[in-house]
């Protein structure tokens, strides 16, 4: 790959008829094998196809938009052909609840995802959360590819800049925390026509926590792999901000799994999404 990937292109999804799509994922959106959070925007794509909502429009002509998402994995997907069956659970007048099975062409099943989709509303608006006090990203450096052992194709696709945390895989810079941040920005924009940010450009965004768990741990988290178990992400609202903090918290870990969640926050220090995931620690092979 030449240039930054195209997640919108890449999770593209084509209908087959009776709720099934399909996608052929190409591995721009590997670590080891495809992001979980890359894997949940495309069957959040194929939800949002079975319930009309054409691409490109989350929200903008219904008012409809994403507002939770849990998957569970369950055997490995790797790039290439995939598969998505979609069963409308409850379409109602105000929120649908919709599950999506995907699986690799001819494989066993991969992910299970339950998701909400419901109508925005004035309502009332109400938060005490507070974004964590950090440089803006102009006053970070890029992250240098050639201070790290191992960069994954997924993280060719942004330019990200640390906020929150040490060098956790040096013991001499290594300050123990149990929190990561990062400021993220797609190299190739995931806008909608309107200008705002596609929303399902943010679980892969969301399955970014390993760095807290990492930060936690110190130098000997580099022999381990953390595959996620599940993940789940609530929506909050839509921003228009080019760049977006992931602030992260490891809470534990303990008996082989580690449990975390993590915020996105964008420029104007709004809050855009939530999620938590565990995570299984699994030995490097030698």
């Amino acid at each position: 790959m030449s240039h930054p990937a195209d997640l919108a292109a890449d999770t593209a999804v084509e209908p087959r008829g009776g709720g099934h799509y399909a996608c052929t994922l190409p591995r721009h959106w590997d670590y080891l094998l495809p992001s979980g959070g890359v894997l949940v925007t495309l069957a959040l794509r194929a939800i949002a196809a079975e319930l009309g909502l054409r691409p490109g429009l989350l929200g903008e002509d219904t008012g409809v938009r994403p507002l939770s998402a849990t998957a569970v994995f369950c055997s490995p997907v790797p790039a290439g052909p995939v598969v998505i069956a979609v069963t409308v659970l409850r379409r109602g007048a105000l929120a649908s609840q919709v599950r999506a099975q995907l699986s690799a062409f001819g494989g066993e099943v991969g992910l299970e995802l339950i998701a909400t989709f419901g109508l925005e509303r004035p309502v009332v608006d109400a938060t005490m959360c507070a974004a964590p006090v950090v440089a803006e990203p102009g006053e970070l450096p890029a992250i240098d590819p050639a201070d790290q052992t191992f960069i994954p194709a997924f993280i060719r696709n942004f330019d990200h800049r640390r906020a929150i945390g040490s060098a956790w895989w040096r013991a001499d810079e290594w300050v123990q925390g149990d929190r990561s941040g990062y400021w993220y920005r797609y190299l190739h924009a995931q806008r909608l026509p309107d200008g705002r940010l596609d929303p399902l450009a943010l679980p892969p965004l969301i399955d970014t926590m390993p760095p807290a768990m990492c930060s936690l741990i110190g130098p000997p988290a580099r022999a381990f792999t953390a595959p996620s178990l599940d993940l789940t992400v609530h929506f909050v609202q839509d921003t228009t901000s080019e760049w977006l903090l992931t602030h992260a918290r490891c809470r534990a870990v303990r008996g082989g799994y580690a449990t975390a969640d993590i915020e996105i926050w964008d420029e104007a220090r709004q809050l855009i999404a939530y999620g938590t995931q565990v995570m299984i620690l699994r030995r490097r092979a030698s």
